[in-house]
């Protein structure tokens, strides 16, 4: 049934995880601008993706070549495609027999067999089908001790003898509408489209003007960060380089770091993902972009979790995004002011909304003040513009920062036609 020569499977997801972000994010490259691999492995991954993301492929022919992107309005979807690449993964025929025999053998939660009973039932199944395949009892054991470790299979003692059996099923009926939507806008959310699988298929009755789709391809490692904090424990993770050293074809300087995870941030506006971990080297608050972790294990447990945790609240309490640590050796005061009228209610109402960490005073009947000391003052900048026309001070303790905001504000003057300050 598989084609020798190409396969949809794969063994290793890290071999697709940058594949389907570069493709999604910055469009296929064409064969010949594509120099990380080979001329074949970038025809099989391209292949790949087409098939998971058949409908949502836009193909342009340019001068250099043909040009495939993927391409997905999220408007129109009422299910994240990006879910069908987590759903494929590659096995040999021997494992995917074996792994129906055994649930053929136990068809319920109520029938219980010791390994040698299941050992006798999967050789007189391979037996009838006449298969080429032999079969251990030490395969099997690693076989049900997988399945155990996953939650379908649950082991009892009895006079000595263990006994396996099919776990129960969660009852998920009526959970249609909130697995939807968990899946679609929870970190991992691919658990709630894996827990739909099980259901009857009905209609989704949610519809996303912004979802970022490109972190389901992230779940397996989001999921270990969450298993490593209900656990306790310490993780090994390695970062990425960064794409510009791997497009020049330098080094990819990948990195290894010994952390303990803390707090997993979720950006309200894009859905990018940060890691906040403590690093034991260096004592410290680091953060670290989801995707660009590209392995993450568990190790051992570690004895002082809970107070790194609240060791960690005073720090949180100066962080306006993601950095958790001074970058120029200090704290960083901003402040500005703005002008709302008595009947723009409505713009005070949306500073003291999103002030964060910081404070809103009123300095007349008119005028509100900002403050707030932070991190890295850069942060703030976006946020900060949103309020331009609005703004009659302005004052950051970092003037390098300050600096080049007044600068970019001329730039964008000049780039209007107009004076500064005039309209």
């Amino acid at each position: 049934m598989r084609d020798t020569a190409y396969s949809e499977l794969i063994k290793n997801f890290n071999k697709i995880r940058e594949y389907l972000r570069e493709f999604y994010v910055y469009g296929f490259k064409t064969r010949a601008e594509y120099s990380e691999k080979s001329a074949r492995s970038y025809d099989d991954e391209r292949r790949r993706i087409e098939n998971w993301l058949s409908g949502y492929i836009r193909i342009s022919q340019t001068p250099e070549g043909k040009n495939v992107a993927i391409s997905v309005d999220t408007r129109d979807i009422d299910h994240n495609p990006f879910f069908k690449a987590l759903k494929t993964k590659s096995f040999t025929d021997g494992d995917i027999t074996m792994h129906f025999m055994i649930f053929d053998l136990l068809p319920s939660p109520d029938v219980k067999k010791t390994l040698r009973e299941l050992m006798d039932g999967i050789c007189e199944y391979a037996s009838e089908c006449g298969g080429d395949a032999v079969y251990d009892e030490s395969t099997l054991r690693k076989k049900l001790k997988e399945y155990e470790q996953e939650g379908l299979i649950a082991v009892t003692k009895v006079n000595g003898k263990s006994l396996y059996s099919r776990t129960p099923d969660t009852d998920l009926s009526g959970a249609w509408e909130m697995l939807g939507f968990a899946s679609e806008t929870q970190p991992c959310g691919a658990l709630g489209n894996f827990m739909q699988d099980k259901l009857t298929a009905e209609e989704n009755f949610f519809a996303y003007k912004h979802n970022s789709l490109t972190g389901v391809i992230d779940s397996d490692i989001v999921c270990g960060i969450f298993l490593a904090m209900s656990s306790k424990s310490y993780m090994e993770i390695k970062t990425a380089g960064k794409r510009e050293r791997r497009e020049a074809g330098l080094p990819a300087d990948e990195k290894a770091h010994r952390i303990v995870p803390v707090k997993l941030l979720v950006s309200s506006q894009d859905g990018k993902e940060i890691l906040i971990a403590y690093i034991p080297s260096s004592q410290a608050y680091w953060s670290f972009r989801i995707d660009r972790i590209k392995e993450a294990k568990i190790t051992e447990p570690c004895q002082n979790y809970d107070q790194i945790r609240e060791d960690f609240k005073p720090v949180e309490a100066n962080m306006w995004g993601t950095i958790c640590r001074p970058r120029s050796g200090k704290m960083e005061h901003v402040s500005f002011t703005i002008q709302a009228n008595p009947w723009e209610d409505y713009i005070v109402r949306r500073l003291e909304r999103e002030k964060r960490n910081g404070t809103v005073t009123q300095v007349d009947g008119t005028h509100y003040m900002f403050s707030a000391d932070v991190y890295d003052s850069t942060e703030l900048i976006p946020w900060i513009r949103t309020f331009i026309c609005r703004i009659t001070q302005l004052d950051f303790s970092n003037r390098s920062v300050e600096n080049q905001f007044r600068k970019d504000l001329k730039e964008m003057y000049r780039l209007y036609g107009l004076e500064e300050g005039k309209s």
